[in-house]
């Protein structure tokens, strides 16, 4: 079995330095953190871990999403699991219900099992306590990389946004309605919405101010009868794919047609989309191929000390049947 003073050796370093890299806490330099964790690769170390967190003994790692219902982290978390089965480390779940406050309890639950490393999607990475603790190796997932983490595996939202407004320009619409959750509770919607304004101010528009509701419980009983009324938009971008669904049923119940009163597109490229009629033009997102992605890069920091990097995947658009030509 190798020791921490094994480690220490190797690295050059002494025990207490290695104790706290190898924890993430207390003063250490990233540089001597890289090194130890080298060392520590290099000799076969592996960290022990309690019988309660982890009866079989094998190495975890903490996963934060905002929702384990939402079909997009569902596929994240589930390419999560594949990489991380395949290197012999178990899994641990923690959601955030789209809440900030509750981030930071989520991940400090997290760390009492003492993960290897953690993968995170925050409600915003540049306002979030949860990393104000002392982390293991952390990787952003949905999220931008900020100075002290930056490891972090991401789509370009704002170009996602601002190409899906593109789209419907090109189909004569002028007046487009932005409907999303709440902003600070998704720094993605709010960079789509920002994609969608620069579209618009770039095809001589003026954008519409964004109608924002609560991500959890806000899709079945949307009401758009306001927001018709006053801006009477011939087209709506949802910031993602459930909520572009709940946008649908909600102009029903207002008596309009989509597409041929209305035009609907969202964010995701969630299956769900695919089969209603007609399918949802939408901006596909690789939500599986980034889980893998992220735990990936994970274990190359953990394990293999490697440096932190971003890694930006391609989104695509898909037509659907939802937006037309506008009368």
């Amino acid at each position: 079995m190798v020791t921490l003073q094994q480690i220490a050796f190797h690295a050059g370093c002494s025990l207490a330095t290695v104790s706290r890299a190898l924890k993430g806490e207390g003063p250490v330099s990233d540089e001597m953190v890289r090194r130890v964790r080298r060392a520590a690769a290099e000799l076969g170390y592996r960290p022990p871990f309690s019988a309660g967190a982890n009866a079989r003994n094998r190495p975890v790692v903490g996963v934060l999403v905002p929702s384990v219902t939402n079909p997009v982290f569902a596929a994240s978390l589930g390419g999560i699991q594949h990489r991380m089965q395949a290197a012999g480390h178990g899994v641990l779940i923690a959601q955030s219900n789209y809440d900030p406050a509750s981030e930071a309890r989520a991940v400090a639950a997290l760390l009492e099992q003492r993960p290897t490393g953690l993968i995170l999607t925050l409600c915003n990475a540049e306002t979030s306590e949860a990393l104000s603790a002392a982390l293991p190796p952390t990787i952003l997932l949905n999220n931008r990389p900020v100075p002290r983490f930056p490891a972090a595996v991401t789509v370009d939202n704002h170009r996602a946004g601002r190409e899906i407004t593109r789209h419907i320009l090109t189909h004569g619409h002028r007046r487009i309605l932005f409907v999303s959750g709440h902003f600070a509770s998704s720094d993605r919607a709010r960079l789509r919405y920002e994609g969608y304004c620069a579209a618009m101010d770039e095809a001589g528009h003026a954008p519409l101010p964004a109608m924002e509701i609560p991500f959890v419980d806000g899709y079945e009983q949307l009401d758009l009868s306001g927001v018709m009324e006053g801006f009477q938009p011939t087209a709506v971008v949802a910031s993602n794919d459930l909520l572009a669904l709940g946008v649908v049923g909600a102009l029903r119940r207002e008596g309009l047609s989509v597409p041929n009163d209305v035009s609907v597109a969202g964010f995701d490229g969630i299956a769900i989309g695919r089969l209603m009629s007609p399918s949802l033009t939408t901006m596909a997102m690789p939500d599986g191929d980034m889980g893998v992605a992220a735990a990936a890069m994970l274990l190359d920091i953990a394990e293999n000390a490697l440096q932190c990097r971003h890694l930006c995947l391609d989104h695509r658009l898909y037509s659907g049947g939802t937006v037309r030509m506008a009368a």
